[in-house]
């Protein structure tokens, strides 16, 4: 049905994938950096001048959900009351995060969060909670909870925007191209150092 550039450039390794009725037919992965701000600023000028410039519709995927689509690709078997947590590091002890069912809908918005031992300590005492990303190995140390599962080496990969992005594409959900700005979830200040 269709086909998708994906350009992901808000975590470590920038990359951009192609896919084509949400299988991925190409992906290539560039040099580490930029971080999230910039990034995101770069991956978005770049998608929105590429829609414009083609009069392409511009799709935008959530970066915490795509984190998520590998673990849920490898892991179908998981309690059916599991939560995902999704975390990019934001620096010393606080992380970008949000909170997911299984079918990716939404317990905790996403938000900054100081990790501490008492972090998701509610929802880890009622439900199994899976930890991945850049953030989520700087919480094995503290987080101790036995609902509390961490997976490794899980990174941002334009390719795994694949199935999100097919979605919103099938459900006609498409971003103003002139009017678009990423969720950059903290303000910038002349005074405000790159978080990644």
């Amino acid at each position: 049905m269709a086909c998708i550039l994906h350009i992901e450039t808000a975590g470590e390794l920038c990359s951009v994938a192609v896919s084509q009725d949400g299988g991925t037919i190409y992906d290539e992965s560039a040099s580490s950096g930029p971080g999230s701000y910039t990034g995101l600023r770069i991956g978005v000028s770049m998608a929105k001048g590429i829609c414009y410039g083609r009069n392409l519709k511009l799709i935008a995927v959530p970066t915490l959900k795509i984190l998520t689509v590998p673990f849920l690709l490898r892991h179908d078997d998981i309690e059916e009351d599991a939560l995902i947590c999704p975390m990019i590091d934001a620096r010393r002890m606080e992380v970008y995060t949000a909170l997911y069912t299984r079918a990716l809908k939404p317990v905790v918005d996403v938000c900054a969060k100081v990790i501490d031992e008492h972090s998701f300590e509610e929802q880890l005492n009622e439900h199994p909670i899976y930890f991945m990303g850049s953030g989520a190995e700087k919480c094995m140390q503290v987080i101790k909870h036995k609902n509390a599962h961490f997976i490794n080496n899980v990174r941002l990969h334009a390719k795994n925007m694949a199935p999100l992005a097919e979605q919103l594409f099938l459900r006609g959900e498409f971003e103003d191209v002139a009017y678009f700005e990423p969720n950059y979830l903290k303000e910038w200040t002349t005074t405000h150092k790159d978080q990644n």
